[in-house]
């Protein structure tokens, strides 16, 4: 069975970097790939507003700059796309673990 990476993250990550298309039941890899494509075309016409996005998605600084040095193994568009997908990770991880209860669960707290 496939594993989808989450809807509501997908699609923030494509309205965030512009990304048309479904962002009902991606993958990572897809999301991977569709993300590292348009990160190289920032980074070639769009590269303030990258950053911009990359500081706004709290992607740490010293990993950007690891990611697009020339001694990666990666591109650095894909390099990029990998740090965007792990800071979305570890966001779903954070909502979940934190959660706020849902209105209906705090009985007794009416006004």
């Amino acid at each position: 069975m496939e594993s989808y990476f989450d809807a509501k993250s997908t699609a923030l990550l494509a309205t965030s970097f512009e990304i048309d298309g479904s962002t009902d039941k991606v993958t990572e890899e897809e999301l991977l790939y569709v993300l590292s494509e348009r990160i190289g075309y920032m980074i070639d016409h769009k590269f303030d507003f990258l950053m911009h996005l990359m500081y706004r998605f709290d992607v740490l600084e010293h990993k950007i700059r690891d990611a697009i040095s020339p001694a990666n193994e990666d591109p650095a568009n894909v390099a990029l796309a990998k740090l965007v997908i792990a800071r979305q990770k570890e966001r779903i991880i954070l909502r979940q673990k934190y959660k706020s209860p849902d209105i209906e669960d705090l009985d007794g707290w009416e006004f």
